[in-house]
């Protein structure tokens, strides 16, 4: 009985994790959610369990809920700008909702609209299926999902889907500051760009976001210059949230990573965390 119980949450478990992940922003927290998930499975009487996708889905999404909750006053008070923290992607669920530019937005939600966002639009639950996770009506799931819809697509990040020119523009942005070289940087990035930095408790990390062409090419530069060549620091292109991103490594721990949006043309929003609690990279679809 215990080998089928194991079984069944084993099948969903990669659900759950996207699910909670996209929820909550956080790998670690989601892992937590999701473990939480799997005690209260092990509690409950599998036998009287018929949708065992239902059940795990709904506890879950409750767990996460309660979490969201939480975390929104923590990050009230939480040093410079709070950003998702970045994971490893193979094959993503959904491409979208699981970059970061999206989590950004998505944390804006009330935690229930939020839910209702994913659930239905992302993960394709009916109304009435959401109505039982969550404990309301079906009427009132469609009114959910068309408050976040609307928030949604009033702030949608500006992003191009187009891989090659992504990786060209982060490869030219990557040429650019490694050199140090200010024009260079100038030429890849939007007059609007917009630089947000996570760092955490690390000292002396990017207070608050720096807005402007000017404003973040300079920084860059002075970052490049501050550092000098003797930083032992080693980067590549991988796939963080999806997307080709700078993954920056000194040694076998990651420093920091670097994630841009384009327009096509040119980096319109920079994104770096430097939080080491944040960059351990795990993997989640």
């Amino acid at each position: 009985m215990e080998n089928d119980e194991n079984n069944d949450f084993e099948r969903y478990r990669t659900l759950l994790m996207g699910v909670a992940y996209r929820m909550l922003g956080s790998s670690a927290e989601a892992e937590d959610a999701v473990q939480d998930a799997w005690l209260r499975w092990r509690a409950s009487d599998a036998a009287a369990i018929t949708n065992p996708r239902a059940w795990l889905t709904t506890t879950l999404v409750r767990l996460c809920i309660d979490r969201s909750k939480s975390a929104r006053a923590r990050r009230e008070t939480y040093p410079g700008t709070w950003l998702p923290e970045p994971v490893m992607t193979t094959a993503p669920l959904d491409l979208e909702s699981i970059q970061i530019g999206f989590l950004v937005l998505c944390e804006r939600l009330d935690p229930r609209e939020r839910a209702v966002f994913l659930l239905h639009q992302v993960f394709d639950y009916s109304h009435a299926e959401i109505g039982e996770v969550l404990g309301i009506s079906e009427a009132a799931s469609r009114q959910e999902l068309h408050r976040a819809k609307k928030h949604v697509e009033a702030n949608r990040p500006r992003f191009e889907p187009n891989r090659k020119a992504h990786e060209r523009l982060l490869s030219a942005f990557v040429a650019a500051v490694s050199q140090g070289d200010l024009d260079a940087i100038a030429s890849v990035v939007a007059e609007d760009v917009v630089l947000y930095g996570d760092h955490g408790e690390v000292p002396r990390g990017i207070q608050r976001p720096i807005l402007g062409r000017a404003n973040v090419a300079r920084f860059f530069a002075k970052q490049v210059a501050k550092i000098g060549p003797a930083h032992g620091l080693e980067g590549e292109i991988a796939d963080v949230n999806g997307w080709p991103a700078l993954v920056v490594r000194r040694g076998d721990a990651v420093a920091f990573v670097v994630i841009v949006e384009t327009d096509g043309t040119q980096i319109t929003t920079i994104r770096s965390v430097l939080d080491p609690k944040k960059l351990l990279l795990r993997e989640v679809n």
